[in-house]
């Protein structure tokens, strides 16, 4: 297929590009760099630097037949501070995409949203049946956008994908994380065991959870490649799904801490910080739904190999793309 990628700069649009290309498929990565890195790109993809506004409807006439959207802004405590960005980039942003794809007959889509849109569950492991309640904006942003792409499949049958993925860590194909403001968790443990930073802020210790941590599901980066992949082909004409991506297991801050500590074999201090505004106390997937319509299980599901992946990539990152310390 020839395949556009949005945001194929960033963290997983990079890594789901190289399993794009190396699948045979034809890649374009559009990404404004903001803050993505145009060297994260596969050397067989062609980048086409520019925003989706004023670039995505040229790239799509030149007959793509696919699109992988993963450009967002993704930062929760962002989000609560400025609002208006999020609704203007996620959802703006996103609406400009369908109508291009739309003007061009482009109709084969898979979106990159968010466990956020879930906010605190009522029950876990997260079903896609479960109440659509974010806490914060950039989940109700990737809900809106799950609610557009479920009229676009209905309207101008689209066929879309809704990826609903948890924490998404890890490293593949020598590509990890490398924000430019570190919020992820274990980017950040890793970047204190380099002596990057001090310590380590566990924000709330009071969360209605074992430990009084809040509990996540990490889930590896390779195995969110490959369930694009399969989406990619499984999308329908006329349909939208909405699947669940995890691990299925939930680890608290603590836990991750300990993992850490274990695998780079440095002591990781940490200071106790305010709760984050909009952080749910536990996010974990059931992704049983995945697993019937895809095929697809996580395979690399344990988190000493997750963090041993990203550790692989911190140490060998060079100053220009070692995490930065907040």
């Amino acid at each position: 297929m020839r395949v556009l990628v949005t945001g194929g700069a960033g963290y997983v649009g990079s890594v789901v590009t190289a399993w794009l290309v190396e699948a045979g498929h034809r890649v374009t990565v559009l990404d404004d760099l903001s803050t993505g890195h145009a060297d994260a790109v596969h050397p067989g993809a062609r980048l086409v630097p520019g925003t989706i506004r004023d670039r995505a409807a040229d790239v799509l006439s030149e007959g793509q037949d696919a699109v992988l959207h993963f450009a967002a802004r993704s930062i929760v405590s962002e989000s609560v501070a400025h609002p208006g960005r999020y609704w203007d980039g996620n959802v703006g942003t996103s609406i400009a995409l369908l109508e291009a794809m739309r003007a061009t007959g482009t109709r084969r889509l898979v979106f990159s949203s968010t466990a956020a849109v879930y906010g605190e569950p009522e029950t876990t492991p997260i079903t896609e049946d479960a109440p659509v309640r974010p806490t914060n904006p950039y989940g109700a942003t990737k809900a809106a956008v799950d609610a557009a792409l479920t009229e676009h499949a209905r309207m101008h049958g689209t066929a879309a994908v809704s990826l609903r993925y948890f924490n998404v860590a890890g490293a593949d194909r020598g590509l990890g994380e490398r924000h430019g403001v570190e919020t992820h968790l274990i980017p950040i443990v890793l970047s204190a065991a380099l002596g990057e930073r001090e310590s380590v802020s566990v924000h709330g210790d009071d969360y209605p959870t074992p430990d009084g941590t809040c509990v996540r599901d990490y889930i590896h980066v390779a195995d969110l490649a490959r369930a694009h992949l399969l989406a990619l082909e499984h999308a329908r004409p006329g349909a939208h799904e909405i699947l669940n991506l995890g691990n299925g297991t939930g680890f608290s801050v603590h836990r991750v801490l300990e993992v850490c500590r274990e695998v780079t074999g440095h002591p990781v201090p940490t200071v106790p910080a305010a709760r984050r505004p909009g952080d749910p106390a536990t996010l974990v997937a059931s992704s049983e739904r995945a697993a019937r319509v895809l095929g697809w299980r996580p395979e690399r599901s344990d988190l000493h190999a997750i963090v041993s992946d990203a550790w692989e990539f911190a140490r060998r990152a060079t100053p220009a793309t070692a995490p930065v310390a907040l």
